[in-house]
């Protein structure tokens, strides 16, 4: 996977989305050799096709440079395709930063998707906006390139020429694609946004039933073109049966469409819900959001929202399984990666919490996803490689690395690592909670090694460990209240 930035925005570049380029930069030289098709150069003066420009003149006629002409027509095939699709996207992401969201751009097979990263929904009129943005993006790349053929280019540089068509083409072809009233395409979005908005369910299903119109149209015409186009057919088929399996859903009464204006009062139960979760009160979060989903006035979006809170919710209070089944059910916006990352861990499995952790990392570059990051390879026996990972702090990563385990109840484990954190570095928050897994396990003699430890390495909070929950098995033994007395004693000289 391929990682990079265009500006403040994320983007990443999928095998696939590589893949299915470069499969069609090798189908289009050997269309100009099979079909002895042109290279489309949309020249300004006579509006034709010119075999006896490059590449076509090599490619048709050989020659010592037939190779090296290949590969440049292959790589810029492969170029022009992956960037046609990230103009369009960039399209969608800056409309989204213009809005102010941070979006996050991902490539992959010969698509893209664009993330808004919002945990509100988006009002149906930004989500206008944001669709027409990425045909808009690639209409102006293609009239851009159109014009500097017509006047910015000198005829003799016929490979920049050559670059500049297919450029042209390229996103005037995409953005019309897109511009199809189907579903997962852009202009299936603002038809069914525009028109649930102003007609509500009979809106909705008005325009899958376009949709489907329309795919049906566009099969008919590739399976008895000719030549026939069964790729397009399949695509087209493909789209035609997600939008009946709305109309389906919508008809059967599974699925609930309203134009998206929540009555009043739910949407401030939702307001309420989430500022209870960014307070701490996480109970009162929980039932808040609850009741917004058993309201009949419900809507689909508030819906979606009221299960992110209540995955992030459950996922606080250290339920992953719970986490992962809302999150689950979350629709039309994204759900954190270090989320579901958090989740994964809280289950115990390591291997999918591991890749979420570093995609969230390479996402985010935030200090505390950097040390769960170190703390889930840590889990992974892989703690060379956490400690040398930039910025990375030992002591919190390893503390990142037992919060898991000691959550899930993993407590001999959890010691285990605070231990082996105590080789990389000296902590006193390391030792005390050593000191509490090894209590929580009932290894009451390690317990109180590691409380000795921790007193060496500075601790001093009496009334905490007095108090804490995680050392009341300690309650009442001799060394323990031994050690108590010894450290109020020391506070006290």
């Amino acid at each position: 996977m391929l990682r990079f930035r265009l500006g403040t925005i994320p983007v990443e570049v999928h095998l696939s989305h590589l893949l299915c380029c470069a499969l069609l930069g090798a189908l289009g030289v050997s269309d100009m050799l099979a079909m002895d098709l042109t290279t489309w150069t949309l020249d300004p003066h006579t509006w034709t096709r010119d075999l006896g420009l490059w590449p076509a003149r090599q490619l048709l006629e050989g020659g010592p440079g037939y190779g090296r002409t290949a590969l440049l027509v292959f790589l810029a095939g492969l170029f022009v395709l992956s960037s046609t699709v990230l103009a369009h996207e960039s399209g969608h992401a800056l409309m989204l930063r213009a809005l102010g969201y941070r979006p996050s751009i991902s490539l992959a097979w010969l698509g893209g998707i664009t993330r808004h990263n919002s945990l509100a929904p988006i009002p149906w009129h930004q989500q206008v906006m944001i669709a027409a943005a990425g045909p808009l993006s690639g209409l102006s790349l293609s009239l851009t390139a159109l014009v500097l053929l017509h006047s910015g280019v000198s005829r003799n540089a016929e490979g920049l020429r050559v670059l500049l068509s297919w450029l042209c083409v390229s996103n005037l072809l995409w953005a019309l694609f897109n511009l199809l009233p189907v579903p997962t395409l852009d202009g299936g979005n603002i038809v069914s946004a525009l028109a649930t908005r102003f007609f509500g369910q009979t809106g909705f299903m008005g325009a899958q039933w376009l949709a489907l119109v329309v795919c049906l149209l566009v099969m008919a015409y590739a399976f008895a073109g000719d030549p026939p186009n069964p790729l397009l057919g399949i695509l087209f088929g493909m789209m035609g049966l997600h939008a009946l399996r709305l109309l389906l859903a919508v008809l059967r009464g599974d699925m609930k469409v309203s134009s998206g204006v929540a009555p009043p009062p739910l949407v401030q139960e939702m307001q309420q819900a989430e500022a209870a979760l960014a307070a701490g009160r996480l109970e009162e979060a929980r039932q808040r959001g609850l009741a917004v989903l058993d309201s009949e006035e419900c809507t689909p979006d508030l819906a979606s929202r009221a299960h992110h809170l209540l995955g992030w919710a459950a996922l606080k209070n250290g339920q992953g399984r719970a986490s992962l089944d809302h999150f689950s059910q979350v629709r039309r916006r994204p759900v954190e990666t270090h989320a579901l990352a958090a989740a994964f861990s809280l289950l115990g499995d390591e291997l999918r919490a591991l890749a979420l952790w570093e995609m969230a990392w390479q996402e985010t570059h935030n200090r505390t996803v950097l040390h769960e990051y170190a703390g889930s390879l840590i889990r992974s026996e892989r703690v060379q490689k956490a400690l040398r990972l930039p910025g990375v702090e030992p002591e919190a990563a390893f503390l990142c690395a037992q919060r898991p385990l000691f959550i899930r109840g993993a407590y001999s484990e959890a010691a285990a690592l605070c231990e082996l954190g105590l080789v990389h570095t000296t902590s006193a928050r390391l030792a005390y909670d050593a000191a509490c897994a090894h209590a929580r396990a009932r290894h009451l003699n390690d317990a109180m090694r590691m409380l000795r430890r921790a007193t060496e390495l500075g601790f001093q909070d009496i009334p905490y460990a007095a108090s804490d929950d995680d050392l009341a098995p300690l309650h009442g033994h001799p060394d323990f209240e031994q050690w108590l007395a010894v450290l109020q004693k020391s506070a006290t000289a």
